[in-house]
C-alpha cells in the first residue's frame, strides 16, 4: 500500500484546523492514520503552521508522498527547501576533487 502525507480536518463547522498525517492511500480522509506530524490552522494570520520537521523528513526518506496541499505548507515551513540544499550538498561533496598540497604550493 502507498502511504501519503496529507491533511485530516478537524476543528467546528465553520472554524476547521488540520492536522498533518501520515496515512494509508486508501484509508478515508478522517479515518485511520499512522503518526501526526505537524498542524495547520488557515484562519491564523501568523504561526498557523506546525511541522515536526524531523518526522517529516523520515518520512518523505521513507517514501511516502505528500499530497498537493501539504507539498506546499512544507515548502512554505522550509522543510522541502532543506531537503534540497543537503541534497546538492551531498552531490557537490561527491564531484569535488581534492587538492593536494604539492599542487597548490606550486600553482602559487
Amino acid at each position: 500500500m502507498a502511504v501519503r502525507i496529507r491533511l485530516r480536518r478537524v476543528g467546528r463547522k465553520k472554524t476547521p484546523v488540520y492536522r498533518i498525517v501520515v496515512a494509508e492511500s486508501t484509508s478515508p480522509r478522517d479515518g485511520r492514520f499512522i503518526e501526526t506530524i505537524g498542524q495547520y490552522d488557515p484562519r491564523a494570520s501568523e504561526g498557523g503552521l506546525n511541522v515536526d520537521t524531523a518526522r517529516a523528513n523520515h518520512w518523505l526518506d521513507v517514501g511516502a508522498q505528500p499530497t498537493d496541499t501539504v507539498r506546499s505548507l512544507l515548502r512554505r515551513a522550509g522543510v522541502l527547501k532543506q531537503r534540497h540544499e543537503a541534497r546538492v550538498a551531498r552531490k557537490r561533496q561527491g564531484d569535488a576533487v581534492p587538492v593536494g598540497e604539492n599542487e597548490a604550493s606550486e600553482s602559487a
